[in-house]
Order: structure tokens, then sequence, then C-alpha cells
């Protein structure tokens, strides 16, 4: 072998060591800046002298959106709130056995209609109060006198003396449908002045009965909070306008069951134009006038009293000289039927008195000694039946 062919190999196994060795050498160089780096990570988190460590703990700043999101609820809201009042009436004090209980202080709420200053409430937030007065959305106070009510559709018109800045419209109730989103507002206790709550319309057309004996029918069924303070409010539809003023909540039945919850109702438009209308007109609503007392006849109390039917209306006093003793209606009858209506359990004597207007000419059938009997009756004009 040649001198040149040593060198050769000796040259290649030189590379090749030295190439072994490399690798391992660049291995570990990568191994000592891998701890080093996390020895100088360590360091930024726990020296407290660091000037890298104030870069690290810096916490940037929030930022805060002012997007201005408007939605139909707002729309009506921001369209009807201002035309939202707060009824407070004063109720006398009177004497009892325990010595004078002083004045009674009621509230509830209201919306303004017109911008004469006309608004409406229910009338038994108003009912048997001797001055009244409103609170304005920006609270100002201003007194009010009360118009006209009716009770049976539980509303009245008040009349605000000063100036109003603002009313809200009338809507149609009769395009509402179940499901519609619907907004209440009112004071509720009292307090919590204009209160916003919002639902749907559960349903149409609902029928309660009332302490007098009078069933308030076509109401509109809502889940929105309704509660005390509320009565008189406005329930308003996404187009701002009034569809409805609640009127009434129910908690519960008489047999016993669970309390329920979101089972608010609302006197609808088409009957607060017409009472409303009215009032502001004439000053009172007119309803028809029989001039008889009466006691309602349920199946309970004609099984009691084994009467001939199981619904009508007893006659147990008659005014005289009113349209029942010049139409021939005697103490004893029992009325069945008024006009079309019969005497039912879904129409009660009021409901089928007031289906007919003051001084029209009617068909009133009664049960005399147990044998119907058909009667021309000529109605008053009046706001008691």
């Amino acid at each position: 072998m040649t001198t040149n062919k040593v060198l050769y190999l000796l040259l290649v196994l030189f590379v090749a060591v030295l190439s072994a060795f490399g690798g391992v050498l660049a291995g570990g160089v990568v191994a000592y800046r891998y701890f080093q780096n996390q020895d100088r990570q360590a360091a930024l988190v726990t020296s407290p002298n660091s000037q890298t460590t104030a870069a690290v703990q810096t916490v940037p700043p929030l930022l805060v959106s002012n997007t201005d999101i408007q939605t139909n609820i707002t729309q009506a809201v921001i369209k009807v709130r201002p035309a939202v009042v707060t009824v407070v009436g004063t109720i006398p004090g009177r004497e009892t056995f325990f010595g004078y209980t002083g004045d009674q202080r009621v509230s509830g709420s209201g919306v303004i209609i017109s911008a004469d200053g006309y608004a409406v409430t229910n009338n038994h937030v108003i009912a048997d109060s001797t001055s009244v007065k409103v609170l304005l959305a920006d609270g100002t106070e201003l007194p009010a006198a009360v118009i006209g009510a009716d009770p049976y559709a539980d509303l009245a018109v008040l009349k605000l003396e000063g100036t109003v800045q603002s009313y809200a419209s009338l809507g149609n109730s009769e395009n509402l449908q179940p499901g519609e989103t619907v907004i209440a507002i009112g004071s509720p206790l009292g307090e919590f002045v204009n209160t916003v709550t919002v639902g749907v319309v559960s349903a149409t057309g609902r029928m309660i009965e009332t302490d007098n004996s009078f069933q308030i029918e076509n109401l509109i069924q809502t889940d929105a909070a309704i509660n005390s303070g509320n009565s008189g409010g406005p329930l308003v539809n996404l187009a701002g306008e009034v569809i409805g003023i609640n009127t009434l909540v129910v908690r519960g039945n008489n047999t016993g069951s669970a309390p329920a919850e979101g089972l608010g109702f609302a006197v609808p438009t088409s009957v607060v134009q017409v009472v409303a209308g009215q009032i502001i007109e004439q000053g009172f609503f007119s309803r028809p006038y029989l001039g008889i007392r009466w006691q309602v006849i349920s199946p309970d109390l004609a099984s009691a009293y084994d009467l001939p039917v199981e619904w009508g209306a007893y006659v147990s006093e008659i005014v005289p000289g009113g349209p029942a003793d010049q139409g021939g209606i005697r103490v004893g009858d029992i009325i069945t039927r008024i006009g079309s209506a019969d005497i039912g359990e879904n129409k009660s004597f009021l409901n089928a008195l007031f289906a007919n207007q003051p001084a029209e000419t009617v068909e009133i059938v009664v049960v005399r000694n147990g044998n119907p009997e058909s009667l021309t009756v000529t109605l008053g004009e009046s706001t008691q039946p």
C-alpha cells in the first residue's frame, strides 16, 4: 500500500469519528440551550427585580363596546313609557269600634291616551277615593279628576289637570295572535315606577267572573309579569301601541290547587275604546237598566231548592215604575233569557242584559209557576242593572 492510500484511509476514519462526535456535541448544545431557556423563564417569574417581570405581569386594558343595540321592544318602550302614569288615590278614614282608621293611600297605574290629558286606569284603582293624583314618568305630580267609570269592565277615565307632553296610541286588539310578544308597563307596589316586563299573548277571548256576578269577556291572557300596582297600566304590542289595560292576575282557584304563575289578564282596547270614548263624550258609560234585585241560580242551588231550571236569575225585588215593573215581571219569576241570549254557565244575567242597548225593546223569557212566559220590556238607561 502506498503512502497516499494510507493517508486517505486515515482521513476517512477521522471524518467518520468527527461526524459521530459532532452529532453528540450538537445534541448537547441543543439540550444546553433548552435548559438555559427554562432557567431564564423561571427567573422571569420569580425575580421581583427583573425589568422583564413587569412586562409579563402587565394586564392590557379591557375594551368596552359602545354598540347601540335597539330592538323592537326597546323602541316600543321608548314610545309608550312617557305616557304611563302612577295613579294615587286617597280613601278617607272612618270611625270603627276601635277608633278612627285614618286615611288610606291606594295606588295603581294608568296611561294617557289623548293630548287633552285624558288617561285610562282600572275602576278598582280609584274606587272609593275622594281625591286622585298622578305621577308622570318624569316625576311631575298632577292632580286628576275622575270623569267616569264602569265597574263591570273595570275601567275608569281620569282628566289630568295640567299640560301633558306625551300620550299613547290605541292599537287594534282584534289582530292579536297567541304567541305574539307584548310588554306590560306599570308601577308595581306603587314604588317601582314604570317597570317594564315582557311576555307573550297566552290566549285571547278569555272570560273571568268578577265579584259583582259579571263575567268580563274577551280578556287578553298574558304571561308578562303583572303585580299589585300594575293594575290600570298598558299592555303594549311591538309597534308601540296600547292593545289592553292590565286588570287582574289569577294565582289559583278555589279547589286548593297549587298556586299558578304567569296568569295575567288585560281588558282589550276594543272594549276600552267604547267605554272610555263614551265616558269622555258624556261623562258616564251607559248600561241598560232593568230595575230588579236578583239571585243567581246555579245547578247546586236549583237542586237544593227543587227549582224548575238550573240556570237563571231569581227576581227577589222590583223597583216600582221601573222597566221590569212596566213590562210585567213579578217577584218570584226566574229570568232565563234576555233578547237572544240564554242565561247559562257561560252567560250570566248581567252579560245577557248588557248585550242589549238602553231604550231597546227586548223579549224577556221568565219561568213563572213552573211555566215559561215571554214578556216584552223596554230597557232603561243607568250605570246599574
